[in-house]
């Protein structure tokens, strides 16, 4: 078995209220110097050595993010 992680992010040029919402609540929590934050989403999944690059892209693409707004990039875990 093989781990792999998908990280998905918000293309650059898309708007990201969550991002801009936790940098806005960071000055009042006590937290200073950050300038900007983007949030993503990570999927972690556990799967055979018979699964390649190819299909885990056909995966991350048909099923974790949408094309549209989001980039992602696979990371297989030693």
């Amino acid at each position: 078995m093989a781990r792999v992680v998908v990280e998905v992010m918000p293309k650059t040029e898309i708007l990201d209220p969550q991002g801009q919402a936790i940098v806005g609540a960071l000055p009042r929590l006590g937290f200073a110097g950050v300038a900007d934050v983007r949030q993503g989403k990570r999927f972690e999944l556990e799967v055979d050595d018979s699964v390649g690059d190819h299909e885990l892209e056909q995966i991350a693409e048909a099923l974790l993010c949408n094309t549209v707004i989001e980039e992602w990039k696979v990371v297989r875990l030693p």
